[in-house]
């Protein structure tokens, strides 16, 4: 073979590696406090950030990389973000460039390929003033707070969680259902819900605890969608945290996938927990554990009465994102998605209605019966008269095993002769 011809080939070959990384797709999220924008890559790339000013923009220079994906389709509404360009610099590599409307930190990481996604490179545009949700425990008359319940939607953004039949998504299901519950709890004079996350995005699962701390939350309750290799699976569930390994394989195995949100949601290595054993530390010594198996069981009970139950008890396993020391914190499974049956379930918007009805009513059996010092509900109980309102399915024997009070008691409270009751009636509670 001829030099010119092996000098042909060598240059082919370069050329051909000088644009062996493409950017395939490009996904853009809002959340509260800063914008994400994801450039998913056929391989790993070097990459280098700069914010300039007079115009204020941000440069994203990538080596050896061209650009596939359309710029143009990504939805710049509601975010710092006014416009996004894009050129070749350098012969071989790929400036992007995004014009800014507003001030932000700009934090930019790769992310390696695993057996969920590919290479990644995320760009997080932070607030400079955050949108916070900061929820604070509410001192009213003789310190009669509100009972603070952190509702966790899992998953999220570009981590859809479990996929279903029909293109379902386990992030699209479990927010309606938290967004049910959130109403549910909004319309108890004593509770007041905060969402973890109101929209389609992502927060690691120790940003998920740190909101609920900051938030001052008296119970975390997340909820998903289970899935299984094989349909066959079925049923509804609730965990809590173990510190000692999980009560089933199942649920060991449930847990190491849960876990592995992180890798799909875009989290750096900066972002992960390193205070572990401090935390179950904690958790041993504190009853924490045990109110949020007792209150697990509360959930269970009610989830009974609308749809199968995979386990009868409460299973336990490492589920990172319940690591909370000082919060009642449990992970309720609505279901199998990749159950051909269940997935149809959980489709129907009143399907998720009954189901967040059903974690609502084990919330409130709990929190009625034993509510938080400083309270209102707890102030209520103390001064015997409690006010509760009926809701469909309720029974008097019920309700007065939910608030610890015999049936006597309430009925001859309430001037009740029979059992006879309807659905938006109130009844006083009677001190205990």
């Amino acid at each position: 073979m001829s030099r010119a011809w092996i000098g042909a080939i060598l240059g082919l070959l370069a050329a051909s590696s000088a644009w062996a990384v493409e950017v395939h797709e490009v996904r853009l999220w809002r959340a509260p406090d800063h914008t994400r924008i994801v450039f998913d890559l056929t391989g790993p790339s070097a990459h280098k950030l700069m914010l300039l000013d007079n115009p204020r923009r941000i440069v994203l220079d990538m080596e050896n990389v061209s650009l596939k994906a359309n710029l143009d389709t990504l939805k710049l509404d509601d975010t710092p973000v006014a416009r996004i360009r894009s050129g070749v610099r350098d012969g071989d590599d790929l400036r992007v460039v995004l014009d800014i409307s507003a001030v932000v930190n700009p934090r930019s990481f790769a992310l390696k390929a695993n057996d969920k996604a590919g290479d990644r490179l995320v760009l997080d545009l932070y607030d400079k003033q955050a949108k916070t949700a900061a929820v604070k425990k509410s001192v009213k008359q003789s310190a009669m707070r509100d009972i603070i319940i952190a509702i966790d939607a899992g998953h999220g953004g570009e981590d859809p969680g479990a996929l279903g039949p029909k293109r379902l998504r386990e992030k699209d299901v479990v927010l309606d259902i938290a967004k049910e519950l959130n109403a549910l709890l909004k319309a108890d004079k004593g509770f007041r819900p905060t969402m973890i996350r109101s929209g389609d995005y992502y927060v690691s699962l120790r940003g998920r605890r740190d909101l609920a701390r900051k938030r001052q939350a008296d119970l975390f309750v997340s909820i998903h969608a289970d899935a299984f290799k094989r349909k066959e699976a079925n049923g509804a569930s609730v965990y809590a945290l173990s510190t000692r390994g999980a009560t089933s394989t199942a649920a060991r195995y449930l847990a190491q996938r849960e876990n592995s949100a992180d890798l799909v949601g875009g989290v750096s290595l900066s972002d992960k927990d390193d205070v572990l054993a401090g935390v179950l530390a904690d958790l041993s010594m504190t009853s924490t554990l045990d109110t949020s198996l007792k209150l697990g069981d509360k959930v269970l009970r009610n989830v009974d009465n609308i749809a199968k139950l995979h386990k009868r008890n409460v299973e336990q396993a490492g589920f990172a994102v319940l690591k909370s020391p000082d919060i009642p914190s449990i992970l309720v499974e609505t279901g199998f998605i990749s159950n051909p049956g269940e997935a149809k379930k959980l489709a129907t918007s009143s399907y998720r209605e009954k189901m967040a009805r059903a974690i609502h009513r084990g919330i409130l059996d709990w929190f009625l019966a034993h509510p938080p010092s400083g309270s209102l509900i707890a102030w209520q109980r103390h001064q015997g008269g409690q006010q509760y309102i009926i809701a469909r399915g309720d029974t008097l024997s019920g309700i007065a095993q939910r608030f610890n009070v015999s049936l006597s008691d309430l009925r001859n409270r309430n001037s009740i002769s029979g059992s006879r009751i309807m659905v938006g009636q109130r009844l006083t509670i009677p001190t205990t």
